[in-house]
């Protein structure tokens, strides 16, 4: 990362090829920006990242030391994060007046009818067309029953998983994107891939919004040092990575925070490292890089990642940061209890570990102290062979979970010989159901015993009604998830207790 700070004045940002002067409130998030600028194909549908109608193209380093175009949600990252960075927007997509493939396949197969969520449809689609992984498979097809993966060309359509479309239908956008070739030789956005990202820059940015008068102050520092001291002068600074979860509080409940502490950027924060005692996730890396660079070397977090929330939100959203908020309905808390997970927290005092587990002490509240921050996330080795991650919400995709189970069990000669069970969304914290694996463990893998602990798991927690689920929906959901994970096991359909003569 350079060291050399902006002024306090103004932050840059390369836009569809030419440098522009940001110089808003801090708490301006990139939509507002660019739509200031003139660039007003991104809109905003929901200001939460759920319709994908603002998406945009970001620069973003890939693992192979060149450029990955990635497609993020703008209405919820505040401008000045892009600071040093390149950025792309639907209308930087053409090339002169010749329209872009992307854009030439929507148009040509009626992709688009009042075209209000069509641009970011198209930089989704962009960011996957560019995606260094693709290539043509003739077997690879959606299944029927809509559970896909990727088309003919190795499109992959879950890359559009947070974008809605309300009037078009989905049908021929699919069509669009499965009708895309390979990139061409002349492709400038194609051969940018092959030269590094922009490092990021030092920010050092304060500016008075207009309307309040108030000063508002965004920096993000060189080194995880300087962040630290920083949080230690200031312990009620507003510490942002993603800014999934913060940009929502701003455009929806109005936030303002005086001082923001960006740390997504922070080298000693990002990064896989592994030993033969653990595989530490940098806390700052987002999900969908520990997604693509884990390549399912744990099993239980590649089943989470396709179900948290939708592809934009996984490619901005942090692992650190969804621990951070302390939520009793986050989904990475009950597969990564379930993998008996470690938290590496950093100060100027140093650092020290701490058993998630032990982390969450009340309704967002945790052990993690005012000038501390989530640095990593160590899951211990070996892992238990037999995992699960069940998500119960109301859509399959890009939501909320209701309930979250997560399952890592290891059973030798068919007995039980250790269990791990994570809860999320059954009580004010997540929670391990630690009654429900000592019944387990220790007992014949067997439908009769996964029945009697399915009673034990149904009364965990303290599940409430409210506007997602019932407590009693709740409840019932746990009592079935064992079995259906004990199904899975065995590759046969659930057999609840109820249905056991």
């Amino acid at each position: 990362m350079s060291t050399a700070a902006t002024d306090l004045a103004t932050a840059e940002v390369t836009i569809n090829g030419t440098v522009t002067r940001f110089d808003g409130p801090p708490h301006t998030n990139a939509l507002d920006f660019l739509r200031g600028q003139g660039l007003t194909a991104a809109k905003e549908g929901c200001a939460e990242g759920e319709c994908g109608a603002c998406a945009i193209l970001v620069a973003r380093p890939d693992a192979s030391g060149g450029t990955r175009w990635t497609s993020i949600n703008s209405c919820l990252l505040p401008a000045a994060a892009l600071d040093g960075g390149e950025i792309v927007t639907a209308e930087g997509l053409a090339d002169g007046g010749t329209a872009h493939p992307v854009q030439e396949e929507m148009a040509v197969r009626g992709g688009s009818q009042c075209g209000y969520c069509t641009p970011g449809f198209i930089s989704s689609m962009a960011a996957e067309y560019y995606r260094p992984e693709r290539a043509a498979d003739a077997a690879c097809e959606p299944g029927d029953d809509g559970d896909h993966h990727c088309g003919p060309n190795g499109f992959d359509l879950h890359s559009l998983s947070g974008n809605l479309c309300r009037c078009t239908g989905y049908r021929p956008i699919r069509d669009a994107a499965f009708a895309l070739g390979q990139p061409s030789a002349e492709d400038a956005l194609a051969a940018r891939r092959d030269r590094s990202a922009p490092a990021p820059v030092a920010t050092d940015y304060r500016r008075a919004d207009t309307a309040t008068g108030k000063v508002g102050h965004y920096r993000r520092p060189a080194t995880l040092a300087e962040a630290v001291e920083i949080l230690a002068a200031d312990p009620d600074v507003t510490v942002v990575a993603g800014a999934t979860d913060w940009g929502v509080e701003v455009n929806i409940k109005g936030a303002r925070a005086k001082n923001l502490l960006a740390v997504d950027r922070l080298p000693e924060m990002r990064g896989i490292r592994r030993t033969a005692d653990h595989i530490e996730l940098g806390a700052a890396h987002t999900l969908s890089e520990l997604e693509r660079e884990l390549a399912g070397d744990i099993p239980l977090l590649g089943k989470l990642f396709p179900q948290f929330a939708s592809r934009l939100i996984r490619n901005g959203a942090t692992i650190g940061g969804n621990l951070g908020t302390g939520s009793p309905i986050g989904d990475t808390p009950p597969a990564l209890l379930a993998l008996e997970a470690e938290l590496v927290l950093s100060s100027v005092r140093g650092d020290r570990v701490v058993a998630l587990a032990d982390y969450f002490t009340g309704y967002r509240q945790t052990v993690r102290e005012t000038d501390e921050l989530i640095t990593a996330i160590r899951i211990p080795l070996p892992l238990s062979p037999l995992t699960s991650f069940q998500k119960i919400a109301k859509r399959r995709f890009d939501d909320i979970s209701s309930v979250a189970i997560g399952y890592a069990v290891d059973v030798t000669d068919g007995v039980v010989r250790k269990a791990r069970i994570g809860l999320g969304g059954v009580a004010a914290t997540p929670l391990r159901a630690t009654a429900t694996e000592a019944l387990l463990e220790g007992r014949p893998w067997s439908l009769e015993t996964v029945h009697a602990a399915a009673e034990t798991l149904a009364g965990e927690g303290t599940p409430m009604d409210d506007h997602r689920a019932s407590a009693k929906y709740r409840t019932a959901m746990l009592r079935s998830s064992l079995e259906r994970f004990f199904a899975e096991q065995l590759g046969q359909p659930a057999v609840t207790g109820q249905e056991v003569k």
